[in-house]
């Protein structure tokens, strides 16, 4: 069995391909069951013209059930083995609907479903099967009370529960059939599952979740730049750009930046607030998507890149080099790559990821490492940041 795989940001919606060599297999499989079912079938029956059972006939009879026995073994091992190489082929363990306790809404979302018109002639493929992240496997108990729901009715208020199940990896989330959660007026009193209700309260938090206009438009440090000057590094061919990372939470830069006629999209998470329902009340968009999932655009339609967060280098090489190669990839060539204050640590880390940026063969426009206080009480030490604006060159 083959798979055609449309990608759609980590997730994947996967077409299975009849081929002559499955169905081969499927009658083999077929014959062997009803051959095995008749063998033991004349064995058990067959009686003899003299009714006298010697010792001989015992034997024989011993002998022929253990060789049904052996063959039903290789028959189910077959199964198996079978079972396997169509995992194999598809990509992923695929959720195992026959477990108990399991919800049919999530059930019936991940049935198979024939196309209407038979088999593609150009594609070969005649059905197609949901789009579920892989790891929701390993979150199957969460993921069935997420498709919990009333049919046609209201959704659950369970945004907490759908960002847990992100956050383990199962993305893309399936759909449901029930209607989302309205509000008349948009306000931090309508925001559930939160302690706090307004912005004073949501500014004494660890992070924070302060407006850092002030950076953009008039620099507080040397690692800080005016988003006109990078603007003007790109000749005015800025139209369109992604922002990434936690210091995007409010939508300050991507509200900064419709106001110079370029829109940007924000990829955001909900920590501490909803920062999604802040940023879209703001006039700009939101996307809900945490940053180990494969950005969900396609190849070089970027004019620009900025990244607050997501590259501390502190986590492991190949996790930052899956992700700088993503957005390296959403990035077309001549756009730009922002990288807003990314904390570095020490010198051998500056040096790693410096390491890693000078792989892609980047234009530094400009290169800039400062000095800031670590943000830990009373640590008393200074940690390197690293600001820069790269440009994307031709490859061939």
């Amino acid at each position: 069995m083959g798979s055609v795989s449309l990608k759609l940001g980590d997730g994947t919606a996967r077409f299975k391909r009849s081929t002559l060599c499955s169905s081969a297999v499927n009658i083999l499989m077929l014959f062997s069951v009803l051959a095995t079912n008749l063998f033991a079938l004349h064995a058990f029956t067959y009686s003899p013209k003299h009714h006298t059972i010697t010792p001989f006939h015992h034997k024989n009879i011993t002998l022929i059930s253990q060789h049904v026995s052996l063959i039903i073994k290789q028959i189910d091992s077959s199964q198996k083995k079978l079972a396997r190489i169509e995992n194999q082929l598809l990509g992923y363990q695929t959720l195992n609907v026959s477990r108990p306790n399991l919800a049919n809404e999530l059930k019936l979302f991940l049935q198979h479903h024939q196309l209407p018109l038979g088999k593609d002639s150009r594609t070969g493929i005649t059905e197609m099967v949901a789009s579920v992240g892989h790891s929701c496997e390993k979150s199957a108990g969460l993921l069935s009370q997420y498709m919990t729901y009333k049919v046609s009715g209201p959704c659950p208020d369970d945004w907490s529960l759908a960002q847990k199940l992100i956050l383990r990896g199962c993305e893309p989330l399936p759909r449901r059939r029930c209607f989302a959660k309205t509000v008349s007026k948009v306000g931090l009193s309508t925001w559930s599952g939160l302690g706090c209700k307004n912005i004073n309260c949501l500014n004494k938090k660890p992070n924070g979740f302060a407006f850092d206009r002030q950076k953009y438009v008039k620099a507080t440090s040397k690692n800080d730049f005016l988003i006109d000057d990078v603007l003007a590094m790109g000749n005015n061919g800025i139209r369109i750009g992604f922002d990434i990372g936690t210091g995007s939470k409010t939508g300050t830069f991507a509200a900064l930046m419709a106001e110079k006629n370029v829109t940007i999209i924000t990829n955001t998470l909900n920590v501490d607030a909803l920062d999604s329902d802040f940023i879209a009340a703001r006039g700009v968009f939101p996307l809900f998507l945490s940053s180990d999932h494969r950005f969900p655009f396609y190849d070089n339609v970027f004019d620009l890149v900025h990244v607050t967060s997501g590259l501390d280098v502190g986590t492991k090489p190949e996790k930052l080099e899956f992700l700088m190669f993503d957005a390296d990839r959403i990035l077309r060539v001549g756009g730009l790559f922002w990288l807003d204050n990314i904390r570095c640590g020490d010198d051998e880390k500056k040096r790693t990821l410096t390491r890693l940026i000078e792989k892609f063969g980047y234009k530094k426009l400009k290169w800039v490492v400062g000095q800031k206080m670590d943000g830990a009480v009373g640590s008393g030490k200074h940690e390197l940041d690293l600001s820069a604006v790269l440009q994307k060159p031709v490859r061939i």
